[in-house]
């Protein structure tokens, strides 16, 4: 398949989708490659190859800028032993929400995995509702395996920071003084490096980190709003758990 300039390449089938999907939404708008391409901060011959089927030649990070310039966003989607690999993601988030319940009981919280609601139109479940009743406080953590749109996660929390109060009355049956806001992350130094590219917004909204989430946990005075990122080695029960 040959294209402008010297681009030339075979495309595969889901490359070659992705590239129709994009000249649909670029037409269905009256956008050109180059307004698209200026909308999404990358060079015209990135939408040029995209439209030609080579996705695979295009920066993970600037294939999501296009479609999000485009009005769409991107879910890529992998198969791994004739299933979709979504369900390792699902296996791993499963077991960081276990190792957060186990750190947090250690420390004197209650807790409730997987607390629903339905307020407001607004649906969705807080991966852990945790209580100090003793301190009136509740700390709404968000257990994250991996970090996709920033600017997404920070809204959904933001929701759910904010219906707190109601859902932590109806599940413990008294009103906080002291709400904490944790985003919980593998202990990793790929998410490390990734938090700290966006350390000007990350900062602004969880300006809280390690020595500082570990002080809260164990007196929460005040309210607070971090990053916590956690090992994920399990610990028996004789030993203490590592530091968070």
């Amino acid at each position: 398949m040959r294209v402008a300039g010297d681009v030339t390449a075979m495309s595969n089938v889901e490359d070659e989708r992705l590239g129709r999907l994009l000249r649909l939404l670029r037409r269905r708008f009256g956008t050109t490659q180059a307004a698209l391409a200026a909308r999404a901060e990358v060079p015209r011959l990135d939408i040029i190859r995209v439209e030609a089927g080579r996705a695979g030649a295009i920066r993970l990070d600037r294939l999501r800028r296009i479609f999000d310039a485009g009005g769409a966003r991107g879910r890529w989607h992998v198969v791994w032993n004739g299933a979709a690999a979504d369900r390792l993601l699902d296996e791993r988030h499963a077991a960081l929400v276990e190792r957060a319940v186990t750190v947090l009981q250690r420390r004197g919280w209650t807790t409730a995995p997987e607390v629903s609601f339905a307020e407001f139109g607004e649906r969705g479940s807080i991966d852990i509702l945790a209580a100090r009743p003793a301190r009136r406080a509740i700390a709404v953590v968000e257990v994250k395996s991996d970090l996709g749109s920033i600017e997404e996660t920070n809204r959904v929390l933001d929701a759910k920071e904010r219906l707190s109060p109601r859902l932590a009355l109806a599940r413990f049956g008294w009103q906080p003084a002291v709400v904490g806001r944790l985003l919980v992350l593998p202990d990793e130094d790929r998410l490390r490096r990734l938090v700290a590219r966006h350390e000007r917004t990350m900062s602004a909204v969880y300006p809280a980190r390690g020595p500082a989430v570990r002080a809260w946990l164990r007196t929460p005075g005040h309210p607070l709003r971090g990053i916590w990122f956690l090992s994920e080695v399990r610990y028996p029960d004789a030993r203490p758990p590592s530091k968070a």
